[in-house]
């Protein structure tokens, strides 16, 4: 079977733009109109669903699919699954350990603040917090449970998957095979496990980021992990991805559009919303995978800054998304200045903590979900160094 060589820079290019894209929806979450997040911004604005929706769709679809193509790379260097268990479980892990604890923590105060559930004083709260409450009943999302992991929730699915698959990859040859020679309207095939999800299984089971209780996420995100795993590098595949990008990019734009003249209309066809869901998920995904290995895979100067940084900067950005908000909520600001101070807070947040101390930090590294620094005499002098976020290698 032909492959590609094992320097993807599509890859890691399409996974920091993924992650980048995240940062922005959960800023973007403070300002819809609408839509139930940690705190809510007075300049909320209704015409935000329509990009929003636009993006949801596909964009942690992306992330575990671009996952399960990097997990794949990182496979082939473990004979035993458990050994490469036990390395998902460090690199996973114990940064999720460690973002509930330290990282995240602020976010649940500053909910809790702003419900009014939870006194002001931030000691105060992480005396109790670390205690692992009790709390007032929705208190901040995840109470319950006395602590939370809010956007950190990734981490634990992506160990559950990167697990179950270390245990079933000896079975994963013949399907894999038969998935890498899909061409043409063949391509289309892959969306009918994602169909028959989102008919059977959304209506029944609502998206929680429970990882007991998430009876329609789990399947359709192992799927499409499943899918990135099998993918590889095999050459003929990602050509014919290229080769479809503009007739899946067309599909894309007319599927989403009848979703959205379903919902302005409104038509009152659950069904049919969404088989046009699915069909546009896996349509946004071929076209996405078919640009990026036709205009991404060469190596950009900013791929090794970026490799490295992305894992801090999923960690830290949504507790600095809040954490400017609040700051910023005192003065009267307005719907465009306020945004745009509230990015460049969070970026630059991202990139001091990031480049001014924890890159630099031997212990703060792993619980960042970076490897130690390598020797300076082991230091390649050029080309990316590949740090895949949930992939370890």
């Amino acid at each position: 079977m032909p492959t590609t060589p094992s320097r993807r820079h599509d890859v890691d290019a399409l996974r920091a733009l993924a992650f980048g894209l995240l940062i922005l929806y959960h800023l973007a979450m403070y300002y819809v109109a609408g839509w139930p997040w940690h705190l809510k911004s007075p300049h909320a604005a209704e015409w935000l669903r329509w990009p929003m929706v636009f993006v949801n769709i596909w964009r942690m679809d992306l992330v575990f699919l671009v996952s399960g193509i990097a997990f794949g790379f990182l496979s082939r260097n473990y004979a035993s699954n458990w050994r490469l268990i036990g390395q998902r479980a460090w690199r996973l892990l114990l940064p999720l350990v460690f973002g509930m604890y330290v990282v995240v923590s602020y976010q649940a105060y500053a909910e809790g603040v702003d419900k009014g559930a939870i006194a002001p004083g931030f000691i105060a709260f992480m005396q109790r917090y670390l205690a692992g409450g009790p709390w007032p009943r929705n208190a901040f999302a995840g109470s319950d449970f006395g602590v939370t992991w809010n956007h950190l929730w990734y981490l634990p699915y992506l160990f559950l998957y990167s697990a179950l698959l270390a245990l079933i990859r000896p079975w994963m040859r013949g399907p894999a095979a038969w998935f890498t020679r899909l061409r043409g309207w063949k391509l289309l095939l892959p969306v009918l496990p994602l169909l028959l999800y989102g008919l059977v299984l959304s209506p029944r089971f609502p998206a929680t980021h429970d990882l007991l209780h998430d009876g329609y996420l789990h399947p359709l995100y192992f799927t499409v992990f499943l899918y990135g795993y099998w993918m590889g590098t095999d050459a003929g595949l990602w050509a014919e991805l290229a080769r479809l990008r503009r007739l899946a990019l067309a599909l894309a734009i007319a599927l989403i559009a009848a979703f959205f003249a379903m919902r302005a209309l409104p038509l009152d066809a659950p069904w049919l919303a969404r088989t046009l869901r699915a069909l546009y998920l896996w349509s946004a995904l071929v076209a996405i995978l078919g640009y990026a290995h036709t205009h991404l895979n060469r190596p950009w100067r900013w791929l090794p800054w970026a490799n490295e940084s992305v894992y801090p900067w999923y960690m830290l950005h949504q507790t600095l998304i809040v954490a400017g908000a609040v700051l910023l909520a005192r003065w009267p600001l307005g719907p465009v200045l306020e945004p745009a101070l509230l990015l460049a807070f969070t970026v630059g947040g991202c990139w001091l903590l990031t480049d001014g101390l924890i890159r630099g930090v031997r212990w703060l590294r792993p619980l960042f979900g970076l490897k130690p620094p390598a020797p300076p005499k082991q230091r390649k002098p050029a080309g990316p160094v590949p740090v895949y976020l949930g992939s370890g290698e």
